[in-house]
């Protein structure tokens, strides 16, 4: 199937999994693409190992894959490790060009991403993005652990879309799910979490650009906490 023809099925599955559970949505993914055309993209969070732990109940064939931006906490890869021992299965990891990041860091310094907007998506770019594309390479769809409750950024997220920056489906189970009801399915599961949610860290991403959050603040509140809100993506999420 062309991606025009993917792109114009958007709307009917969108009318085909309005009030779907989690379950029901992965089911219709991998009933629709196939694990070898489909594949879970985790950052580790929270929302990506209920996802894991869902998936893993369907089928031992879908794949993960994580982007290793080289600025990972030393708790993400326990958490790797604990993944890959848990469930027998080992993450896709994706890591940045060398060379774009040697350029990067030689020319603009190593914390280059503090100083201004561009210099902070230029980060993520090399880092995140690049490795991306990589990553979707001859996939119809991606999984992603996205909530519509996440950020202002993320309010109309639907459970199927059409992510116009990559040019393939992107699949939402979680979108409807509260923070409460992940939290619920990872205590009835037993499913290992970042240890870093136990000490205020919502949202994980890179080491120097997540910090911890108060009570009450915004879940994406630690993520690039120096930008507006209204730019605190990295840009894997980004409309086109």
């Amino acid at each position: 199937m062309s991606k025009t023809d993917l792109k114009d099925l958007i709307p009917e599955w969108q009318q085909v999994l309005a009030g779907s559970g989690p379950e029901d949505v992965l089911n219709w993914a991998l009933k629709q693409f196939g694990s070898d055309r489909l594949m879970q993209s985790s950052s580790l969070g929270m929302e990506d190992m209920v996802i894991t732990d869902l998936l893993r109940e369907i089928s031992s064939d879908a794949g993960i894959f994580t982007l290793d931006t080289g600025r990972f906490f030393q708790e993400s890869y326990d958490l790797m490790e604990e993944i890959r021992i848990k469930w027998k299965t080992p993450i896709r990891v994706y890591f940045p060009e060398a060379k774009a990041v040697e350029e990067l860091v030689s020319t603009k310094g190593p914390n280059s991403f503090y100083t201004s907007l561009e210099n902070r998506r230029e980060c993520c770019r090399i880092r995140k993005i690049d490795p991306l594309k990589r990553a979707l390479d001859g996939l119809d769809a991606w999984i992603c652990g996205l909530r519509r409750d996440q950020s202002v950024t993320r309010q109309a997220v639907e459970f199927v879309e059409w992510d116009e920056a990559f040019s393939l489906v992107k699949i939402n189970p979680l979108a409807q799910w509260s923070e409460d009801q992940c939290r619920d399915y990872i205590k009835d599961h037993s499913v290992p979490i970042h240890i870093l949610h136990k000490k205020g860290y919502p949202s994980i991403g890179c080491a120097p650009c997540t910090r911890a959050v108060r009570e009450g603040e915004d879940i994406r509140s630690g993520r690039w906490w120096w930008e507006n809100p209204e730019s605190r993506e990295c840009g894997l999420h980004k409309k086109k």
